[in-house]
């Protein structure tokens, strides 16, 4: 069998992948060795710049309809409920941030979505087909796949989780640490006895913290419980009597258990994201904490940014090796600050919606919602101006959104596989096709200069000159020459 991209692991990440590569017209093989796709619940927490990166690939609707913002924190002492709190800030939406609240999807559902989305760009998921062993050369990838034989391929890209057999294959090092050697436990349950307006904690339970969380779109419940010592127990039995004995339920007031896993809270982080032909993506890449909703939102991200770069690359002919390397120095640096603020956060209270305890203190909200994540400095950011405040629009920062002159949003142009140029205070020169252009006068800097910002197709800014000149080289970077 003969696949352009082949993607070991069907979660976010792999899936986010395939349906950015679908709507590119790249041929990608998903593989997933289970039968179905995940069922649990545990990346819950969509970040306001993972919902731009779903409206982008047209699920946005689908998610708002499945989910609801995150309820307020009930804690819980000796039976008798305190007072509600919120676990992170309600900011409103403005022009430049249309989606600024985490959503609340249970993961199990965020995927279903995905894998819709995937199967109407003509995409598929073969389940079941587990990667046995792969080779590369300088002309591609041999792989082995349970049930499939033979795969090749130009690229593979591990999207196969925190225990990558990819990535152990490689012989890629995960650095990093223990951030609790306490053991969790997150499960799923249907349970009686408690509202669906609020997230229920336990901060001072005998055993170890406890939340009972109301998953939206669901009669369920997420469960996670911290263990001071001794080891979940993940069985339905296991499960009512922490219930029981971390509130003031009863053991039956748990009327079902469908799903339950225990795991060690970490942060370690791959010493390099490609090795070759070979991209590693997601939990592959980098593991986190649950505190603060960052593992899948960062995973969704790496998948978003190395898509478009395997399509230009695939489609439009541009020079694979200075953007496949691009894809480890931006995400990397990334993906090594998200674990520093995941950490902290958790260290500093995971269920209590305190500050971090870690150097940086960081908290839920800007720290979290990854609208500040860019890649100022990077390979592709082509920053030609100079005398800039450091609080101006740069290359290599996320492109905000804002109203057009025709009432329209500036994310209705960007959305798609192209790339896009806004000009501020000046006329479009001609460009290549593949590049829409439009006029935004208020999308520039602050003393009035006519820009040129050239949008890459993932909404960062990847040049900012006022030089038309600049435009030709970066373009044909990117195999938009013409």
């Amino acid at each position: 069998m003969r696949t352009e991209i082949l993607i070991v692991g069907a979660g976010p990440t792999g899936l986010t992948l395939a349906c950015d590569l679908a709507r590119r017209g790249v041929d990608a093989l998903l593989i997933e060795r289970a039968p179905a796709l995940f069922p649990g619940s545990r990346g819950k927490g969509l970040q306001p710049r993972t919902l731009e990166i779903l409206e982008d690939l047209g699920v946005l609707g689908q998610i708002r309809a499945a989910g609801s913002p995150y309820p307020a924190m009930l804690p819980w002492a000796d039976g008798t409920a305190g007072d509600p709190f919120p676990l992170m800030p309600s900011p409103a939406a403005t022009e430049q941030v249309p989606h600024p609240e985490v959503w609340m999807v249970p993961q199990w559902r965020t995927q279903e979505i995905l894998y819709t989305r995937l199967r109407e760009l003509g995409g598929q998921v073969r389940f079941d087909s587990a990667l046995l062993g792969f080779q590369q050369d300088a002309n591609g990838v041999t792989a082995q796949v349970e049930g499939l034989g033979t795969v090749t391929a130009d690229y593979l890209v591990a999207a196969d989780g925190g225990r990558s057999t990819v990535r152990r294959a490689l012989g890629v090092t995960m650095l990093g640490e223990t951030v609790d050697p306490r053991p969790s436990l997150v499960a799923d349950v249907r349970i009686t006895g408690l509202d669906r307006a609020h997230w229920h904690v336990f901060p001072k339970a005998p055993g170890g913290a406890l939340a009972l969380c109301p998953m939206p779109g669901t009669d369920e419940f997420q469960v996670y419980a911290q263990y001071e010592d001794g080891e979940p127990d993940t069985s339905a039995d296991g499960v009512r009597a922490l219930v029981a004995a971390r509130s003031h339920l009863p053991a039956d007031a748990v009327t079902d258990v469908r799903w339950a896993s225990d795991f060690r809270p970490r942060a370690a982080l791959a010493e390099r994201f490609r090795a070759g032909r070979v991209l590693l993506a997601g939990d592959a890449a980098h593991v986190h904490s649950p505190a603060g909703g960052q593992g899948l939102n960062t995973s969704v991200q790496d998948a978003y940014n190395l898509g478009w770069k395997l399509g230009q690359i695939l489609r439009h002919g541009a020079d694979a090796e200075p953007l496949l390397d691009s894809y480890e120095a931006e995400r990397l640096p990334v993906a090594a600050d998200v674990l520093e603020i995941s950490t902290s956060i958790h260290r500093g209270g995971a269920l209590a919606g305190q500050p971090g305890s870690g150097p940086r203190r960081a908290t839920r909200g800007e720290d979290t919602d990854q609208l500040a994540v860019g890649y100022r400095g990077g390979p592709l950011s082509a920053e030609r101006r100079t005398g800039l405040a450091d609080d101006e629009l740069q290359a290599g920062d996320r492109a905000p959104d804002a109203l057009l002159a025709d009432g329209t949003r500036l994310f209705d142009a960007l959305r798609g596989t192209h790339a896009t140029l806004v000009t501020a205070g000046t006329d479009a020169p001609p460009l290549p096709a593949g590049v829409r252009t439009l006029r935004h006068d208020a999308y520039g800097p602050t003393d009035g200069r006519p820009t040129l910002y050239l949008i890459r197709p993932d909404g960062y800014i990847g040049l900012a000159t006022e030089t038309p000149t600049d435009l030709t080289p970066y373009l044909a970077a990117l195999g938009l020459a013409g």
